[in-house]
């Protein structure tokens, strides 16, 4: 742990020390004001690098900014798995549903620039190192920077398709050449060709995790560069939104026209693919202390564990203290009312088709969702007691980065979670991938990868598909069910043109899954849920709470007896008590169960009676989300035979602003100066905008 928590404050003194030496750069605006500012400071530079050490710490600082908040917030949903609960007509609501506006907040601001920031920094780099002295370790250096660059680019593609590529620093650019300060989009393919190309070097020069010294996987090793190949090389080679470059001409979904290119990216991510899982030296978190592999992964990771997942983490972006810490786990996490962990609102929440998708054998289900949140029983004073509390389908929350499994926070609003990039899983599934493409269908390699990532969530035994396209759409399932909440997903299903047929999926899925109809027909409309108390503690290994779905008439008849005064509270539990036992589950003599109608709202009167019958006080009502879904019924038939706003409408229902060929990449946003359009004159719009 010491050798840890060294690194990490090496990288944030890192940040700081690469910070004083491009002040000049902490925007890239191409705006007027960017010439106005110092003078860069060339001497400055030479002295940093200078040395190897120093050299070092400025790299590390390239790690700072990686991921802005607006990857998790603004799109971290809208992949048919995690959704924005913030109010209708919220700019993070719109995004998950693909209503984008470049002229207002509905669009991303941050990225690009943020971005570019990061690019500028390792064009120093990569220019000065070259510069020094040749050694394993200047290239090991030079090989990192790069990778740091090429994960930028592919951010910025992914989300924007053509961009600008500058690949030296400013200061060695021709300041009378109009695309110095004002570059225009260049094709992606170009870009992603270069970045493969610097990713098959470093991954030469770089050294592996036991050799690099490093102690820790928050910076990139020789497993994570070729991890990160694997996962740009099948972005470069598979579908994406097109259009003739610099012109607003309507573009399609697509991938490039060169299929031999196409064959030799696959190619390129199954080599590397392979070299990390030949190379011994990873593996998936198995179970340990009574928890299953995918459970332990992320308590651990919560916990700070490092040395307990490092065999599964490739990279992850260290984020500890006031000077580093991310900001994204306050949106993505079961909520929480005062208490020890404060008032923390989730801004994100599970579709319940998600929820429901999940094998019963399944143990990520109970990692990825969390059908809880943690409340006070009656006032929220200090004295009071916690609970965690069950929800209806409409409050299903985020559960990988829960507060309750975190260390303790520096201040209210933060929390010591480092950002998770890549991770053995998502190797061996895109191995599995690569595997099924090059052969025209699943090969045993490929078979034996996605057995392995279903083999530790226990559903091993499911059937494995033998055609290509069947088996590249069970990549895509696992692929959801694996990396909830891990912020890739959305731009997965478009580079596997897939998009467009889950988002129809999904919708169809929600307007059934509210009337109980088609594969839902047997969905339980109750569900009694078992009182638990909160520790109120960090590293509080609770996981979910034992419910019981109920279905048989008689059953629901009498859970729906809920008395409505203290005086027979204790006679409701004892019928309760009855049909908990009747289900085989051990009831303890201070156990209390509640029913919860899970397509009312968490606020009904039902539901609000049935927490009163465990000691509920009236009037505490409100959990710390979004209230859009939680608060209305989700049932067709609990809303008086219409479906939720949410769920369907023209202009806020699921998906609503989704347009093929269209809203698979967002628009530059042009609202104000220091957005891409305004200070970019030779920037083009995407079509359509």
């Amino acid at each position: 742990m010491k050798n840890i928590f060294n690194q990490q404050k090496f990288i944030r003194k890192a940040a700081v020390f690469s910070s004083l030496f491009l002040a000049v750069l902490a925007s890239n605006s191409c705006s007027d004001d960017f010439l106005d500012q110092p003078s860069y400071n060339n001497a400055d530079a030479d002295t940093v690098f200078d040395n190897l050490q120093t050299a070092e710490m400025f790299v590390l600082g390239c790690y700072r900014g990686l991921i802005p908040t607006e990857m998790f917030y603004q799109l971290g949903a809208g992949d048919t798995v995690v959704h924005s609960n913030e109010a209708l007509n919220n700019s993070k609501y719109n995004i998950a549903n693909y209503n984008y506006d470049a002229y207002t907040p509905f669009t991303v601001t941050g990225i690009y620039s943020a971005m570019y920031a990061v690019i500028e920094r390792t064009n120093i780099a990569a220019s000065k190192l070259s510069g020094m002295p040749a050694s394993a370790k200047r290239d090991a250096l030079i090989g990192e920077v790069k990778a740091i660059r090429a994960f930028c680019y592919y951010n910025l593609i992914r989300i924007y398709g053509d961009v600008p590529a500058v690949w030296e620093p400013l200061e060695s650019l021709d300041p009378n050449d109009p695309n110095t300060f004002y570059p225009k989009r260049a094709s992606r393919d170009v870009i992603y060709d270069r970045i493969v190309g610097d990713l098959q070097e470093a991954v030469i020069a770089v050294p592996s995790l036991s050799q690099s010294g490093f102690g820790t996987t928050e910076r990139l090793s020789k497993e994570g560069i070729n991890a990160l190949l694997a996962r740009i090389a099948l972005y470069a080679a598979g579908y994406s939104l097109r259009w003739e470059l610099n012109t607003s001409n309507p573009g399609t979904v697509s991938r490039r026209a060169d299929i031999n290119r196409v064959k030799e990216l696959y190619q390129i991510a199954d080599n590397a693919c392979a070299a990390v899982i030949n190379g011994g030296t990873k593996s998936l978190v198995q179970s340990q202390g009574g928890k299953s592999g995918f459970e332990a992964l992320w308590f651990n990771f919560c916990r700070r564990n490092y040395g307990t997942v490092n065999s599964e983490m490739l990279w992850h972006i260290a984020s500890y203290g006031q000077n580093t810490n991310s900001a994204f786990q306050v949106y993505a996490h079961p909520g929480s009312r005062g208490g020890v962990y404060g008032s923390r609102s989730a801004q994100q929440f599970m579709l319940p088709s998600y929820y429901l998708s999940f094998n019963s054998s399944d143990t990520r289900r109970d990692v990825s969702c969390t059908s809880y949140s943690i409340y006070f029983l009656d006032t929220g004073a200090a004295s009071d007691t916690w609970v965690d509390v069950g929800t209806p389908y409409s409050a299903i929350m985020p559960g990988k980065f829960r507060l309750s499994w975190c260390v303790e926070p520096q201040a209210a609003s933060d929390r010591n979670l480092n950002i998770p990039i890549l991770r053995y899983a998502d190797v061996l599934l895109m191995y599995a991938e690569t595997q099924n493409y090059l052969n025209n269908g699943p090969t045993a390699a490929a078979n034996a990868a996605l057995m392995a990532v279903r083999t530790r969530a226990g559903i091993g035994s499911m059937p494995i598909p033998a055609g290509q396209n069947d088996f590249l759409q069970a990549i895509v399932q696992e692929r959801k069910w694996e990396f909830a909440g891990e912020f890739n997903l959305r731009t997965d299903l478009i580079r596997t043109n897939s998009l467009t047929s889950e988002i129809n999926a999904t919708r169809q899925d929600m307007k059934d899954l509210t009337k109980r109809i088609g594969k839902y027909v047997n969905t339980a409309t109750y569900r009694l849920y078992k009182f638990h108390k909160n520790a109120q503690v960090y590293g509080d290994p609770f996981l979910a709470l034992p419910y019981i779905d109920i279905t048989n008439p008689a059953e629901i008849a009498a859970i729906q007896n809920v008395p409505t005064n203290q005086a027979n509270y204790a006679a409701y539990q004892a019928t309760l008590a009855t049909i908990v036992t009747a289900h085989g589950v051990a009831y303890q003599a201070d156990d209390k169960w509640y029913p919860t109608q899970m397509f009312q709202a968490y606020t009904s009167t039902f539901n609000g009676n049935a927490r009163k019958a465990v000691g509920f006080k009236a009037g505490f009502n409100t959990l710390q989300m979004g209230s859009s879904m939680y608060s209305k019924p989700f049932g067709y038939a609990e809303n008086n035979g219409t479906y939720p706003t949410w769920v369907e409408s023209d202009n806020d229902g699921l998906f609503f602003g989704f347009k093929p060929n269209k809203t698979e990449l967002l628009p530059f946003a042009a609202a104000s100066a220091g957005h891409p359009m305004i200070d970019n004159p030779n920037l083009t719009q995407l079509p359509g905008y």
